[in-house]
């Protein structure tokens, strides 16, 4: 389960949405100071929200990071399944030939 979300989604899309419209463009710590949340946090926003939009940057969009999690777990998944298809097999080949050195 997921943590908990510190900012709600609305204040992101607001903060994000500023950023993109304010002229000239703002500094992202006075900015983040004004609605009160970490500067870091803004900044990693805007990065997303840029990589969402298809813009230049080296982020993955919020759907290939969604992908990308579920990829791992299904690889840890057959992992795991590998590991006990391994042991039982080792285990019956035991049983088959029990003069067959270990």
């Amino acid at each position: 389960m997921p943590a908990p979300r510190q900012y709600p989604l609305e204040l992101r899309e607001r903060a994000v949405r500023m950023s993109w419209t304010a002229e000239p463009k703002p500094v992202i710590r006075r900015m983040a100071e004004d609605l009160g949340v970490h500067h870091e946090a803004l900044r990693n926003w805007i990065r997303q929200a840029e990589a969402d939009a298809g813009g230049p940057g080296d982020l993955l969009t919020t759907s290939e990071r969604v992908e990308l999690q579920a990829l791992r777990k299904e690889n840890l998944q057959v992992k795991r399944a590998n590991g006990v298809l391994r042991t039982a097999s080792a285990f019956f080949a035991a049983q088959l030939d029990p003069t067959r050195p270990r």
